[in-house]
């Protein structure tokens, strides 16, 4: 038996999210006394596929395809079920990303797995049964989900474990799956990336704002305070809603759900449904004039005052400490 990751991809290049994956099943791989092989679709230069080994694959598999170049969930799902079965894998591990989040269900159903997505922790193990901590109630709560089934899937949230290099030297092969018809049925055809910006779900600091800033062309100082801490910008539901900012930045129950190290609500009440979306950050920092905000409530560091006069100083105070 042993573990396999998939290794998630953007333009080639790989997010920190993939690193994450690897570490964690590196760390699967050394608790079950096996190996760990890692996949990548798409074309990734070699240099790349080989820095793997530096988190603990011993062996990567790529797949690399002009019909493959964009990813495609279904045909993915089943390239990544054939390498399971050709490496004898038992564990499937990926990151709870976009695409991972349609990958793991259709991988799971594929080698009659269990299924834990939002992993945030190591597995316990006890014989054949896994037991691991993940998110639950769209990130509102923790569960302890446990898996008895032979094959395992685990879907790890971004951010939730860190990157640990493991220093192995990783064999590079390449693997020709075959592929069907109907895994094409549905495609992929443009992705269109906003290549200046930190991207959201991978981000380890983010910047959000609600109301509170008033209207759009008050966005000038979140976007510096941003920048100047290398982070991605978010908003909540009803900023997203009177389009003062894109819906690709509307983190929350129904919007994204991200785990940052550090999240910062600037103008933000803190309803329950935005909650649901951040509550697995490790530091939430809240600026808002409101005492009574609900946000305080699960803030690690809070600020009682108007953004328009904190946040300009935290700017200030920022470019002091860099300068």
């Amino acid at each position: 038996m042993s573990v396999l990751v998939y290794i998630e991809h953007a333009d080639g290049n790989f997010k920190k999210s993939a690193y994450e994956a690897v570490s964690y099943a590196k760390a699967i791989a050394d608790q079950t006394g096996t190996n760990l092989t890692a996949i990548s679709i798409g074309n990734v230069e070699e240099q790349q596929l080989k820095e793997l080994g530096k988190y603990g694959a011993s062996k990567v598999l790529t797949v690399t395809s002009e019909q493959l170049k964009n990813f495609i969930n279904q045909a993915y799902a089943s390239i990544i079920t054939e390498a399971a079965s050709k490496e004898n894998a038992d564990i499937v591990v990926l990151s709870n990303s976009f695409s991972g989040k349609g990958l793991a269900p259709r991988i799971a159903v594929k080698l009659k797995a269990g299924l834990i997505d939002g992993a945030t922790e190591l597995p316990v193990i006890t014989g054949q049964k896994f037991s691991v901590k993940k998110t639950a109630f769209s990130g509102k709560a923790f569960a302890v989900t446990e898996v008895t089934s032979a094959n395992k899937v685990i879907a790890l949230n971004p951010n939730a474990f860190g990157v640990k290099e493991s220093a192995i030297e990783a064999s590079i092969e390449t693997f020709s799956p075959e592929t069907k018809a109907a895994d094409f049925s549905a495609i992929v055809n443009e992705i269109i990336r906003a290549t200046d910006k930190v991207s959201l779900a991978d981000a380890e600091r983010v910047v959000s704002a609600g109301r509170g800033l008033k209207g759009p062309e008050n966005w000038g100082m979140i976007e510096e305070l941003a920048d100047l801490l290398g982070a991605a910008t978010a908003c909540s539901k009803p900023v997203s809603d009177a389009d003062w900012r894109p819906h690709s930045e509307h983190v929350g129950q129904t919007g994204i759900t991200i785990s940052p190290n550090l999240y910062i609500a600037i103008g933000i009440s803190g309803a329950i449904q935005h909650l649901a979306g951040i509550s697995s950050s490790k530091v939430i920092v809240v600026i808002n004039k409101d005492p009574e905000a609900p946000f305080f409530k699960v803030a690690d560091y809070g600020i009682v005052g108007d953004a328009f006069e904190v946040v300009p100083k935290l700017i200030q105070a920022l470019k002091a400490h860099k300068g």
